[in-house]
């Protein structure tokens, strides 16, 4: 006894049930070129950024600079974690 046609039949029927449950793309296509606006956005300058930090992220700074003072054994494990 074979085992073939069980096999195509629960395919047709998973193909079905796919193609059924997925309608197909009706257009596929862009509807304008985005190469050249991507080209453009590439050649602008780009702005400034700022150097500023929130004071969260300065205190952040001072807490690890203060614990590597006290503790030096810890610097393995900051190390890990950047």
């Amino acid at each position: 006894m074979s085992k073939e046609p069980q096999l195509d039949r629960e395919l047709g029927w998973l193909r079905k049930t796919l193609e059924s449950a997925v309608p197909p793309v009706a257009d596929s296509e862009p509807r304008r070129d985005l190469w050249p606006l991507v080209l453009r956005r590439i050649a602008q300058p780009q702005p400034r950024t700022s150097l500023r930090m929130p004071w969260f992220d300065w205190a952040l700074l001072g807490l690890a600079a203060t614990a590597l003072f006290l503790f030096p054994a810890l610097l393995p494990a900051l190390l890990y974690h950047l």
